[in-house]
């Protein structure tokens, strides 16, 4: 279809291909042309597909109709919506220059260099989707009284004898869904907060180990805290996670989340809330979403000190672990559009 001619002047190959203003489902285009091509050219063509293993120069569409063609614009060029583009993740991307001529055939350059990129995370309005999301999953609010983490001895033993009984924040791996901005980025220590329906109390079972480190809930949900959302997502099963953050204000945490994730209040969210003493005398109030499970990342070092180590009964023989666990894509629940 597109077939060089001998009655008019090759294109010259476009060249210095630039990406720039990447998203997580668009990105801004350029390369050099000369003043001549610039002038000519009424078509650009671009071939793009996700990197793959080996050799980066491997094109599937380089000896056919590539997968973009549109009308040369001024550079640098916009491309959104006419791939689904993944965040943070890695595509290979080639263009060609075109005159359209008279009888609809093509004068088109060669193709220009292949080029990498990497797309993004999710931006705030992404994240406001999988929120609004999440929210319409979350069911009425329990009370809690703790929060909780469940290890295998040796992980405490660790604890105590490596780390002067101060359990570090870890990195965040890449489980849940791909654009998450916390996911490879942001440290904390995950801890748990669903009870069981019929007793107000965390589950006696844990797929994690028969010790359960607890902290009382006002410790570290209070005011001086800021809650933030991070992720909704699921694996394959009818049940769905919801990932917050609890970042003390003020903290290199709190800094982080501030700019990346929407924050939520700590006294009105469908996830987990505070709710101050109403009249001297009283206790605070604290409760969790009861229909899904959720993911609690608190970004600071907590001591075993703080709370307590405690033997839990019930079965502990491990289940399918969430440690790098990729999202179902297939989910209607808890997947969002991008790239439209």
């Amino acid at each position: 279809m597109w077939q060089l001619t001998t009655m008019e002047t090759a294109l010259s190959t476009p060249n210095n291909i630039q990406i720039c203003e990447v998203t997580c489902d668009s990105f801004r285009i350029a390369w050099d042309m000369t003043p001549e091509d610039t002038a000519r050219a009424t078509h650009f063509f671009i071939d793009l597909s996700r990197k793959e293993g080996g050799d980066p120069n491997r094109f599937k569409h380089r000896d056919v109709p590539t997968k973009l063609v549109a009308k040369a614009v001024p550079l640098p060029m916009a491309v959104r919506g006419h791939w689904f583009l993944s965040p943070r993740t890695e595509y290979c991307v080639a263009v060609q220059t075109a005159v359209r001529q008279a009888d609809g055939e093509y004068l088109v350059s060669e193709w220009s260099q292949v080029v990498e990129f990497c797309t993004g995370d999710y931006a705030m309005d992404h994240l406001k989707q999988l929120l609004g999301k999440a929210q319409g999953s979350a069911g009425r609010l329990l009370r809690f009284s703790v929060f909780y983490r469940n290890q295998h001895p040796d992980y405490f033993h660790y604890v105590r004898t490596e780390c002067g009984g101060l359990m570090r924040p870890a990195l965040k791996d890449n489980s849940g869904s791909h654009g998450s901005p916390i996911n490879s980025k942001l440290q904390g220590v995950f801890l748990s907060c669903n009870t069981e329906f019929d007793t107000g109390l965390p589950p006696n079972d844990s797929p994690y180990g028969p010790l359960r480190f607890q902290i009382p809930a006002g410790n570290l949900l209070n005011p001086n805290t800021n809650l933030y959302f991070a992720d909704f997502y699921c694996m394959y099963t009818a049940y769905h996670y919801v990932v917050l953050v609890l970042a003390p204000s003020g903290s290199e945490g709190d800094n982080f989340c501030r700019s990346s994730l929407p924050l939520l209040d700590l006294t009105a969210n469908p996830f987990l809330t505070y709710i101050p003493p109403q009249r001297q005398g009283e206790d605070s109030l604290f409760c969790h979403a009861s229909d899904v499970i959720l993911e609690v990342l608190y970004t600071e070092p907590l001591y075993l000190e703080q709370g307590s180590v405690l033997e839990i009964s019930g079965h502990h023989q491990m289940s399918q672990t969430t440690a790098n666990a990729k999202k179902d894509p297939s989910c209607k629940v808890c997947n969002i559009s991008v790239g439209r």
